[in-house]
């Protein structure tokens, strides 16, 4: 896409204005926001799906990400009417409403137009609304594996393969995506379960492994006792909590990606490079692999 100041497009019947494509958004690598948006487009066959009917909380950048960014909960002013928002229950909301706003990012033109006001994250709840609002129970079960320095990427990799073990125990499979950041998620496909059960279950993993490994691993989010160890946040399967989208850009001082990536990659990771994706690797990636969290979308494993 070639950058200018702004374009006039149209994207599946929608109008849209493109601003300041040539601005760039990561200053370390010279990376555009007309570059954001082209790999947002490329991407988009495999990234949708994932976020179909999945309210979208975005974190934007608008002057980059040397600049403060924000989240971004309810649908902005001047969204298109074309744009489909749902109303989700929200108890003590920050706008002092019971209720928040969401936007839904079915279609390509709703990710062009995000994109457009530097929305680089893209972070989804576990579940899923159905086509006249209404909240499904989750259909997915997620752990983040969250390093606590020195430890990284790869003792992740580590505790990954752990967690794996442990799923197969219950007759579960697990897929591994990188956070696009310093760790990683494991994604488990599940018949709609309760998110209290979704989280107690994960729970129930991770305090199993803190105890099993206790140099490895720390089931509790306190700071001081993470430092080496790889903290296992079971929490993101409450049904509030949201976790970057497979394909989602982050805000750091690359564009990386959050990652789909085989357990033989996982098995194989020695160095933080293993595991580490920018647009164009992911691009790359997809054209020969497709999406390796295709089945993420239509596999429903029995809860144990």
């Amino acid at each position: 896409m070639a950058a200018s100041n702004t374009v006039r497009t149209k994207v599946d019947g929608h109008v849209l204005q493109l601003s300041n494509l040539d601005k760039v958004l990561y200053p370390d690598t010279g990376f555009t926001k007309g570059e954001v948006i082209d790999y947002y487009m490329r991407v988009s066959p495999h990234l949708l799906p994932h976020l179909a009917d999945r309210p979208l909380t975005r974190k934007r950048w608008p002057d980059g990400v040397e600049s403060q960014p924000f989240f971004e909960k309810n649908a902005p002013r001047g969204t298109p009417n074309w744009v489909r928002t749902v109303l989700v229950p929200s108890p003590g909301s920050t706008r002092g409403s019971e209720e928040v706003n969401y936007i839904v990012a079915n279609d390509l033109a709703t990710l062009v137009w995000l994109a457009n006001l530097a929305a680089l994250e893209l972070h989804i709840f576990q579940w899923q609304v159905g086509p006249r609002g209404g909240l499904k129970e989750p259909d997915l079960l997620v752990i983040d594996l969250d390093p606590g320095p020195p430890a990284n990427v790869v003792d992740c990799c580590k505790v990954a393969l752990l967690l794996r073990d442990l799923f197969a125990e219950d007759d579960l499979v697990a897929w591994a995506k990188t956070s696009g950041s310093k760790g990683m998620q494991l994604y488990v496909p599940i018949e709609p379960t309760a998110s209290q059960q979704t989280s107690a279950y994960a729970k129930e993993l991770a305090e199993r492994l803190a105890r099993d490994h206790p140099k490895l691993v720390v089931a509790k989010m306190t700071k001081q006792i993470r430092p080496g160890k790889v903290f296992l946040d079971w929490s993101q399967n409450n049904s509030a909590k949201t976790t970057v989208a497979p394909y989602s850009l982050r805000g750091k001082n690359a564009p990386t990606v959050s990652t789909p990536v085989t357990w033989e990659e996982v098995e194989a990771c020695r160095k933080v490079a293993d595991l580490t994706f920018r647009t164009d690797d992911v691009l790359d990636r997809v054209e020969e692999f497709g999406d390796l969290f295709a089945e993420l979308r239509s596999l429903r494993q029995p809860f144990p």
